[in-house]
């Protein structure tokens, strides 16, 4: 009954149901493994243990009682600690929220709890989600549990390393510029940024009120060790919610005859991308090709011009709260947004700003005729391995370097698109994994999924793991 933290969320959910396995002994595993592993780690910042055994006893009588189960009855999951969980500070990785306290969960969080999985557990972020690594002011450093020395990917590094190492077999973060999809390539574990609308995203803390760039940028996504488990939280996640008034009822599949054509980009970038990571591409390629999809090699439109417009709206919408956002980050995170800034010609006022909006709306359509013959796109996650610690924000050379990286998940924030990132393989020499991205048509994450799956099934990487430890130098409490 100890190894139940190994198995995946799908599987937990039918043995509970099938009176194989109790909720109170799955949630006694997590726990067991979380008191073993975070401290080398700093994944889980807010532990429920009381509240978790509680809903576990509950849900057991449930099924006593011969109760209609959801879907993932009597299952743990993890909560990255800027979604609202009510009674519960969504501090957002800083000391100034450490006390923000909102009145209701977040959409999301009661989907899960609705769906009759039980929260374990907060999960670490960078400071107010800004940042492609994971270590906060208020709970300092989380690592890798691959390779201790190279970032956790970020903001929702502290989900990807929980489920990486089995301290939950489930989670829920964010993505406004990357944030489900690094850490799930840097951790090796498998996550979707949804379809813009698909999920509904919508909380109080700092604001019920969301800014122009969150509106179109943002979502809230899963996260899990199997593409499947993303599969099954994605389904209890999606639908309109009258607290998002842009989310959507959209199916959750839709009929395509295929072959399905994959455009493949292994090094869309050129010389930039590093050759293991090509390498990975290629890997994914062929297993698709294996898998019956007609595979070619062709970059899609406009590809880092859409990167470049994302960045220009994000940080031309963010100046209008600097003022109030830099106080309250560290100074990691305050050098790596003033680094980007420098990076990227500056949003002068309303009219650039509607000028971006409609070059936006001119590679959206670009995007959109391409997808109409590829729907589906595979591209490295980042273009190089997960970077060592403090790359980001050390220097201004490092933060563009960063940037750099991150590049080929841009088009899905900028343009609303489903993108699903699964591991491929491992570096031979660093030990990291190294995941690939699938991105696809509005409202096909269903065919993202598809290709995920049967990437994973022809290059499965073995997950969760032991950490390697905490490298010589560095401390939980840096962030």
């Amino acid at each position: 009954m100890s190894e139940l933290w190994r198995l995946r969320a799908g599987e937990l959910a039918a043995r509970i149901a099938g009176k194989e396995v109790t909720s109170v002994e799955v949630v006694e595993a997590h726990l067991e493994r979380i008191a073993e592993v975070d401290p080398q780690v700093n994944a889980v910042v807010r532990v429920l243990a009381d509240e978790a055994r509680a809903a576990a006893a509950a849900a057991d009588r449930q099924i006593a009682d011969g109760a209609v189960l959801g879907p993932l009855h009597g299952v743990p999951f993890t909560v990255k600690e800027n979604l609202d969980v009510a009674g519960l500070p969504t501090t957002w990785g800083v000391p100034a929220l450490a006390e923000a306290i909102p009145p209701e969960n977040a959409p999301a969080v009661d989907r899960m709890l609705d769906a009759g999985a039980i929260l374990l557990g907060r999960t670490n972020l960078s400071d107010m989600a800004l940042r492609v690594d994971t270590g906060s002011t208020l709970h300092g450093r989380t690592y890798n549990p691959w390779n201790a020395a190279r970032t956790a990917g970020g903001s929702s590094g502290g989900e990807g390393v929980a489920l990486a190492t089995g301290m939950s077999p489930l989670g829920l973060g964010t993505d406004i510029g990357g944030s489900l999809r690094s850490p799930a390539s840097a951790c090796g574990i498998a996550s979707i940024r949804p379809s813009a609308g698909r999920v509904p995203d919508a909380g109080y803390v700092p604001s019920a009120d969301r800014l122009l760039a969150v509106q179109l940028f943002n979502v809230v996504g899963p996260m899990a060790r199997r593409v499947a488990d993303v599969r099954l939280a994605l389904g209890v996640l999606s639908g309109a919610h009258p607290r998002d008034p842009l989310s959507l009822d959209v199916p959750a599949e839709l009929p395509l005859d295929g072959p399905i054509r994959v455009a493949v980009s292994a090094s869309p970038l050129g010389d930039k991308v590093d050759p293991a990571v090509a390498a990975a591409v290629g890997k994914a390629a062929d297993a698709l090709s294996d898998a019956g999809y007609d595979v070619v090699d062709v970059v899609p439109p406009r590809y880092e011009e859409a990167e470049e417009v994302w960045l220009r709206l994000l940080l031309g919408d963010y100046a209008s709260v600097l003022d109030h956002l830099l106080p309250i980050m560290g100074a990691p995170g305050v050098a790596f947004l003033n680094a980007l800034s420098d990076s990227v010609a500056p949003v002068s006022g309303l009219a650039e700003m509607s000028g971006l909006l409609a070059v936006r709306d001119g590679i959206a359509r670009d995007w959109s005729l391409f997808l109409q013959d590829h729907p589906l796109i595979l591209t490295p996650t980042w273009s190089q391995l997960p970077f060592e610690i403090g790359l980001d924000t050390e220097t201004a050379a490092g933060a563009v370097a960063t940037r750099q990286l991150i590049k080929p998940m841009m088009p899905a924030n900028l343009l609303g698109l489903p993108s699903a990132c699964v591991p491929a393989t491992r570096d031979n020499e660093t030990g990291l994994p190294v995941g690939v991205l699938i991105t696809g048509r509005r409202f096909r994450d269903d065919l993202c999924l598809d290709a995920a799956e049967a990437i994973e099934s022809r290059l499965p990487l073995s997950t969760p793991i032991d950490p390697v430890g905490t490298p010589s130098g560095h401390s939980p409490n840096e962030s």
